[in-house]
């Protein structure tokens, strides 16, 4: 009895499954014949052409499940890294370093207050 309930359950969210991923390519479909040929002059697309551009936009910008926010969660994690390793450097090695990294890299790198010596020296005189 139960390894029937379960096929059945299996069985019915599958069905659903199909359903919903048909449902929104149709959608995406219409969605795609109205704007693009009006808008850019592209081409129709077919229903299958669409399963197609779905599956290609998830692979390149949606991922395959997992935690949400890889860029941002990466972004996150590489921000505290370098707060770390700043906080055991020296006041002068600090600001060496952050003078280094806007050579390299350009005006906007680590943005911070400005330091002691900085502020003196837009004060007048």
């Amino acid at each position: 009895m139960k390894r029937k309930f379960w096929l059945l359950r299996g069985l019915r969210f599958l069905v659903f499954a199909a359903l919903f991923i048909t449902a929104v390519a149709f959608f995406t479909q219409s969605l795609w014949n109205w704007l693009v040929p009006a808008l850019f002059h592209g081409p129709l697309i077919t229903l299958g052409q669409t399963f197609g551009l779905l599956l290609l936009t998830r692979l390149l910008f949606g991922g395959w499940g997992g935690r949400g926010g890889g860029w941002a969660r990466h972004r996150r994690a590489w921000q505290q890294r370098m707060a770390g390793r700043m906080e055991h450097l020296s006041p002068e090695a600090r600001e060496k370093f952050r003078q280094q990294m806007q050579a390299k890299c350009g005006m906007g790198w680590m943005r911070s207050a400005p330091t002691e010596a900085a502020q003196a020296a837009q004060q007048p005189a």
